[in-house]
């Protein structure tokens, strides 16, 4: 494949991630707990990962190469619980903000870990990024905005968290086949989100079933899908432009919240989405471009 398909590979997880709060807030009006929909999600989507296994080509892992991948989970697995924390005390704009600091941690990661320095170009996207990303949660135009240290620091750790777990998507065990690297880091990712939220609503059958069409849902967009399409993608793309790409979640959630939830988006707010949408182009056609000449 071309570069720029494994870019579009990498776009499209980070899309997966934007649709999640919307089925989230579904299930939260059908009056589901946060521990029954994060369990649900990281219980329905490991299950899918490994029922998908079972019918692609067997590949077998040694011993230290299974338990790396089950580790390089966690930090998917801790992002969400992080990400809820913050929220128990930050309004939704300004929690989604500090997760969205992951676009300059994760070139942070690559500079730092992998001796990558980002070119002065790479730097100006994260910053047209982060713009959008201020105008997109519209926290500019809200009469006022409640920031608690408790908050600040949980949505500052999803930041961190979520960047390892791109960094580690596409720099661990790079050649395992994409579907198996997928069912281990989601199986890392739900073990640590049981350790937190125990799952008790896999005891109750009245629980249980009605949260099946939104434990699929959550599990397939955002346990399935997004570490099989980083699997592919970001060992071809580096975990910097990754990042970038990966921005697309923002727009998405404000797109998905006004299409389904028929939710108000301000002008700023679309304003917002097109800034993100064009430096996620603009980074990825310089990259394209440097690698063709």
């Amino acid at each position: 494949m071309k570069f720029w398909h494994y870019a579009l590979i990498v776009f499209l997880g980070g899309c997966c991630y934007g649709i999640l709060s919307t089925f989230v807030k579904l299930a939260y009006a059908t009056g589901f707990t946060v521990n029954a929909v994060t369990g649900g999600q990281y219980f329905f989507g490991t299950v899918l990962a490994w029922l998908v296994v079972l019918f692609t080509k067997k590949q077998k892992l040694t011993g230290k190469q299974t338990v790396k991948l089950l580790l390089s989970g966690i930090p998917s697995g801790l992002t969400g619980i992080f990400y809820f924390q913050s929220l128990q005390t930050l309004d939704a704009s300004l929690a989604i903000i500090f997760l969205f600091q992951f676009v300059w941690i994760g070139t942070l990661f690559e500079w730092v870990l992998q001796k990558k320095r980002p070119a002065l170009i790479k730097l100006i996207s994260i910053a047209i990024l982060l713009i959008g990303s201020v105008l997109a949660a519209n926290i500019l135009f809200q009469e006022r905005a409640a920031l608690s240290w408790q908050g600040t620091l949980w949505g500052m750790l999803a930041a961190l968290t979520f960047a390892a777990f791109i960094f580690l998507s596409g720099s661990v065990e790079k050649k395992t086949p994409p579907m198996l690297k997928s069912a281990l880091l989601a199986t890392g990712a739900a073990i640590t989100v049981f350790i937190v939220f125990p799952p008790t609503f896999l005891f109750d059958v009245t629980v249980l079933t009605g949260l099946i069409p939104y434990g699929l849902l959550l599990g397939v967009f955002g346990v399935v899908l997004p570490p099989l399409l980083f699997s592919i993608g970001m060992p071809h793309v580096g975990s910097g432009l990754g990042t970038i790409l990966t921005a697309s979640e923002l727009p998405v959630a404000v797109m998905m919240s006004s299409l389904v939830l028929a939710e108000q988006v301000s002008w700023p707010q679309w304003l917002g989405v097109a800034i993100i949408l064009g430096g996620i182009a603009s980074s990825n056609l310089r990259r394209a471009n440097a690698k063709q000449s």
